[in-house]
């Protein structure tokens, strides 16, 4: 006998939608809350000093009774990334696949989690109970192994969400997607499908990862003198794996740099998801002991971060690595949108060093592009399309894609992170909103900067500062000593002493000002000080400077 779907089931993005990163989306029945996913996001350019960015999780703290759990698709930082934060406030249990779930706990032995979190390691094709939600573990392609989509049974009806994923006839490891268990969900019924929307711009399919072990073979075998050095996302072990593959065929040796790369790698290979020959790999250290020919050398920096191995040693700055002249170096990814300037800055870096740099063919997207997107539409035939993981263009591009494939208009929702999306068999409509946004990790700070110090961040490197130090007698205010005035980031002092003199005229006459009107109150002091000095810096400058006068009493 058919459960009859009666109830309501609401569906709240919590990040991840209007840019790539930061993917986290609660789903909410009655008196349980599960939540796919828990990623970070980069910092953008304007962001000084800001190492990563966390979803705001005010919602799930203020509901904590109901929230059942974590299920993850897989293994990304901008799935996974958030975790150990976020745990640290909402402690509840976390289910994923064995490969995702050993990164998981590399991040978690980081944070010294290991034992207040309770984890388990989920097959596909099997279920979990969590409150009123029965989540199954479905099998896809991504461009790391293990990663799941998820069919959520719910009091309303089946949620599918698809996860990143593409369709791989013909993965490096494991089993293609299991497209049989989409269609049999979609033959009986599915209330609403969220489905990855990154490449819905781009026509046609994705290629397969086991194209790029074939590009690897040739670039092999038309640079056998040199020595080879290859820049992936640390996490895309498919990828890592043909690069080993072509090593062996072509009797080299395989030297890992970058911490992540080095994390990964270890894991993926103790879970047996990476098969290396034994001798293969070397320590770094070892590398003077082989010719350039006999090496194959995998990095991190892929995107021209600053910090990552690639960018290290193009900069000349890796302890271990200096480029050679005719080392051939290949960038096996594509730059995520806003990274194009520092893949550039790198490649221009790496090229007068001597390096041949190879960046066309050497990668293949982890995404489904249109006609998969619609082969998953019409399979899984859902009565509302949710898009979900894109900027707002991508998931604009689905949902016209959708509406193209025969779903009404009215039922197709492009959400916002926040937005409360009630669904039911009969209607669904956006029924409120809740509190989210970006959480900045700087050093050990989580959520200590915020706005107005980035403000102040951004002050100070675009104008500088001024710092005004004056003396004054304790009780009759006669200025003792000074005005001095110290500057950083504003002129260079010992080619302006004019400007720095007339600077001290300014602050002298403001003081004297003070004093013969008897303002005793060192804040007013200070009030007039920064705003005579302003003002003239900016008529003669015009430039506008921090300005920090400091009063001190003898």
């Amino acid at each position: 006998m058919k459960k009859e779907n009666n109830g309501t089931v609401k569906i709240i993005p919590i990040g991840g939608l209007e840019q790539i990163g930061m993917n986290m989306t609660a789903i909410e029945s009655e008196d349980s809350i599960i939540v796919i996913d828990c990623g970070l996001a980069f910092p953008d350019d304007e962001m000084l000093g800001i190492d990563l960015v966390i979803p705001d999780i005010t919602y799930l703290k203020d509901n904590i009774a109901k929230v059942k759990g974590f299920v993850i698709t897989h293994g990304h930082e901008d799935h996974i990334g958030a975790i150990p934060y976020v745990l640290k406030e909402v402690n509840v249990p976390i289910y994923a696949t064995k490969l995702t779930m050993g990164i998981i706990e590399s991040k978690l032995k980081e944070h010294n989690l290991m034992r207040e979190v309770k984890r388990k390691v989920i097959k596909y094709g099997q279920s979990i109970n969590l409150g009123c939600f029965r989540i199954e573990f479905i099998r896809t392609n991504h461009s790391i192994a293990d990663s799941a989509a998820f069919a959520i049974f719910t009091p309303a009806g089946t949620i599918v969400h698809t996860g990143d994923f593409k369709v791989d006839y013909t993965p490096v490891f494991g089993d293609p997607i299991d497209l049989q268990r989409f269609g049999e969900l979609g033959k009986k019924g599915v209330l609403a499908l969220m489905c990855d929307s990154t490449n819905v711009l781009r026509p046609g399919f994705t290629m397969s990862e086991k194209t790029v072990g074939k590009t690897f073979d040739t670039i092999f075998s038309e640079n056998i003198h040199s020595r080879i050095i290859i820049a992936t996302f640390a996490s895309n072990v498919d990828r890592v794996q043909q690069i080993i593959n072509s090593a062996c065929k072509f009797k080299r040796k395989v030297c890992v740099e970058g911490r992540s790369m080095v994390n990964i790698v270890g894991v993926a290979q103790e879970l047996g998801f990476l098969d290396i020959p034994a001798g293969t790999l070397i320590e770094t250290e070892q590398m003077k002991n082989y010719t350039n020919e006999q090496i194959v050398l995998i990095t991190t920096g892929s995107q021209g971060e600053t910090m990552a191995a690639l960018s290290r040693m193009a900069a000349s700055l890796h302890r271990k690595v200096s480029i050679q002249p005719g080392d051939v170096v290949i960038f096996s990814s594509t730059p995520i949108p806003g990274n194009e300037k520092s893949v550039s800055k790198v490649i221009n870096e790496l090229g007068m060093k001597g390096a041949k740099v190879i960046f066309q063919d050497a990668h293949v997207s982890g995404h489904a592009c249109e006609e998969e997107i619609k082969l998953m539409y019409s399979i899984i035939k859902p009565k509302y399309s949710i898009p979900v993981h894109g900027e707002y263009r991508h998931l604009k591009g689905q949902a016209e894609l959708a509406e193209g494939l025969g779903i009404k208009k009215e039922n197709i929702f492009v959400l916002r992170s926040g937005d409360v999306l009630e669904l039911s068999e009969e209607k669904a409509e956006v029924v409120g909103k809740v509190q989210t946004g970006a959480i900045l990790v700087d050093g050990l700070g989580v959520g200590d900067v915020g706005n107005i110090v980035l403000r102040d961040r951004q002050n100070l490197a675009e104008n500088g500062i001024i710092i005004v130090v004056l003396t004054l007698e304790k009780f009759s205010n006669q200025l003792l000593s000074g005005p001095d005035i110290v500057s950083r980031g504003f002129v260079y002092v010992r080619e302006s002493e004019g400007l720095m003199d007339d600077a001290k005229a300014v602050v002298e006459k403001s003081v004297q000002h003070c004093l013969d009107k008897n303002i005793s109150d060192w804040s007013k002091i200070k009030g007039i000080i920064k705003d005579d000095l302003s003002d003239y810096m900016w008529k003669k400058m015009k430039r506008n400077p921090v300005i920090l006068p400091i009063i001190m009493e003898a």
